[in-house]
């Protein structure tokens, strides 16, 4: 089968690999009908490299069951899926108290097992969540990423007519903008320094648009809220300054949510940093997707708003590709060459 295989930074080749087999009785082997490009995944390309040398890549995924084994129940071949690609090992600390998105040996496909740029990917039974018939591929590939977002607003105190910032409006952004609302927001301002993606987060559902560029972006939240603030600030952009930025957004006793992940040394002004201490801010750190019983709340919740219409997933596709693609698309991806929001793969 054709596979898109990480074998170093800036290094991933489409290329020939076996396709899996059932090698125990509950694995569940699928046809990868759409997957999508993770930020993670160009960070990984672009800088940090493989788990694994030759890995195949990729974890947003969804397909068509193509082979089942034994021991599987409630899965037959035929039946449209998504998958939940992380593994957890269920007997560290955090595991047995419950918490498995912190679990010490957390990994997902694409890392440290066979991924989902690929032409077939298999995965045990209990990884694997049939769509409602309402929920096309497409959308469907982008479980995963919202049930990251899903994960994180559940871990925070929103509550309905609260006022919410997004900082930041990649596909994760975009998400957030959208999960808010369904967590009650009454005000969802979005923040980017780049007017394209304003204009999506509008298509989503975005009450008020910021760009930094156009004035400090506190200052514009400050306007935006009458000088209070927001409940709860989301970063989504994963760079070094979005990370000290997002703390001067939020309201006396506000909320944080760290969604972006910048990879690189954080130099915080003063100015930020007296923001958590003075305005007793409460920081929280979000982790992958899920919980406890497994996959979680996360999975289920996106799956039904998904089949609501209550996530749109469409306008936040800008490529649709075929796998060959992959290296190109890649080298564009850290290149800025094009106006890139989420790009999906077909096998």
């Amino acid at each position: 089968m054709k596979t898109l295989n990480l074998y170093g930074e800036q290094d991933i080749r489409f290329e020939d690999t076996a396709v899996p087999v059932i090698q125990k009785a509950d694995d569940v082997v699928i046809k990868v009908k759409a997957v999508g490009v993770c930020g993670s995944d160009i960070s990984r390309y672009k800088k940090l490299g493989p788990y694994v040398e030759g890995m195949t890549f990729g974890h947003e995924f969804a397909g068509e069951v193509a082979e089942i084994g034994p021991a599987v129940e409630g899965i037959k071949v035929g039946d449209r899926v998504t998958g939940c690609p992380t593994f957890y090992c269920g007997e560290c600390h955090s595991c047995l108290k419950g918490n498995l998105s912190q679990c010490e040996k957390l990994t997902v496909i694409g890392a440290r097992h066979p991924g989902a740029y690929a032409e077939f990917v298999h995965l045990p039974a209990r990884h694997v969540l049939p769509l409602p018939d309402n929920v096309d591929y497409d959308t469907a590939a982008m479980i995963e990423p919202s049930s990251v977002v899903a994960h994180g607003f559940y871990r925070t105190s929103i509550h309905p007519g609260a006022t919410v910032a997004i900082m930041g409006c990649g596909s994760i952004g975009l998400l957030a903008i959208q999960w808010a609302k369904i967590f009650g927001a009454k005000k969802v301002i979005a923040i980017d320094i780049d007017d394209r993606k304003l204009e999506v987060a509008d298509k989503v559902g975005a009450d008020s648009k910021v760009n930094p560029k156009n004035g400090p972006a506190h200052q514009q939240v400050a306007e935006a809220t009458e000088q209070l603030g927001v409940d709860l600030a989301v970063e989504c952009a994963g760079s070094p300054i979005t990370s000290e930025q997002i703390l001067a957004l939020p309201k006396k006793g506000g909320e944080v949510l760290y969604m972006g992940i910048p990879y690189a040394q954080i130099d915080m002004e003063r100015f930020y940093f007296e923001k958590i201490v003075r305005n007793e801010l409460k920081i929280i750190g979000s982790w992958n997707a899920i919980s406890s019983p497994f996959p979680g709340k996360e999975w289920s919740s996106t799956l039904y708003y998904m089949s609501t219409g209550q996530l749109n997933i469409k306008p936040m596709i800008s490529h649709r590709l075929p796998l060959e693609k992959g290296p190109d698309t890649f080298q564009k991806l850290i290149q800025h060459n094009e106006d890139y929001v989420k790009v999906l793969f077909y096998p």
